[in-house]
């Protein structure tokens, strides 16, 4: 493992928080910005450094990512360059809810060019590996329901082209004409559906109170968002009840990561899987 490097928090300001933790801007250095995990969490932040490196690497628009680096009070995190001036997909939707329908083209085109890109599969992992070994992680699940699901996953396209992980508005960033995505923990290859399936996840399969708290806008405007960017992405001749229909078992599938993290059934998501189930 590499050793992490020590930091003060006394260099640091902090600049807002997320899922998994909080984000920190130096207070002499304006090129810096420091991503810390919540406590308890060490080698999530180690293999996010990793993964960030070789996207950015590929050439992936993401962030510089820098050094593997510890607290005083024992919290992991990773220093990027700071992209200065950045926003958020999800936080620009909400401060302007006029512009929605640029921001979402052009978070679609983003994830086009995402989804068109081929990876060395030797460097990251396959997404039907990620979610079967999830699947049997899963205690929640009967038998015969892991059974339909994993053939769904297995009969799911094979293909070489990058996937996030974690795709959803807030994950995507820009400074003027300049877009970058961040986050890139989960990053691997394969189906761009399993990807998608977060995006609708985000605008259509989440609470009220936990869309205005992350993503900075109420649900009905986030349904808005996935309306205006499902024409961007698959096209205007596609119907948005046939793209809807073929996307919402993916997103059933995030299931599998939301019990595992909540140690508990959750049958508002499993919901999605019915198609399967």
């Amino acid at each position: 493992m590499n050793k992490a490097i020590e930091i003060s928090l006394n260099d640091y300001v902090p600049a807002g928080g997320g899922f998994n933790g909080e984000s920190y801007f130096h207070r002499d250095d304006p090129t810096v910005m420091l991503k810390l995990y919540f406590p308890g969490k060490i080698q999530q932040p180690l293999d996010e450094m990793t993964l960030s490196r070789k996207v950015y690497e590929m050439g992936i628009p993401t962030p510089e990512p820098g050094e593997y680096v510890v607290t005083e009070d024992g919290r992991y995190g990773i220093r990027f360059r700071r992209i200065e001036g950045k926003t958020s997909f999800a936080r620009a939707v909400g401060d302007h809810p006029e512009r929605l329908t640029e921001y979402a083209a052009g978070f679609a085109q983003m994830c086009l060019q995402l989804h068109a890109t081929h990876v060395d599969t030797k460097q990251f992992e396959c997404v039907k590996d990620r979610y079967f070994r999830l699947l049997e992680e899963n205690p929640f699940f009967t038998p015969s329901e892991k059974d339909r699901i994993g053939r769904f996953i297995s009969d799911a396209p094979d293909t070489d082209t990058a996937i996030h992980g974690d795709l959803q508005f807030g994950n995507a960033i820009f400074a003027g004409d300049r877009r970058y995505f961040i986050d890139l923990g989960d990053f691997c290859y394969g189906y761009s559906r399993f990807d998608l399936g977060m995006v609708y996840l985000s605008c259509k399969l989440s609470n009220e109170a936990f869309t205005l708290d992350v993503f900075h806008m109420s649900n009905e405007t986030a349904a808005r968002f996935w309306d205006a960017f499902v024409p961007v992405y698959f096209g205007t001749d596609r119907p948005a009840k046939d793209v809807e229909e073929e996307i919402l078992p993916y997103a059933g599938l995030k299931t599998l990561i939301v019990e595992r993290d909540a140690g508990v059934p959750k049958p508002e998501f499993r919901a999605a899987l019915k198609s399967i189930l």
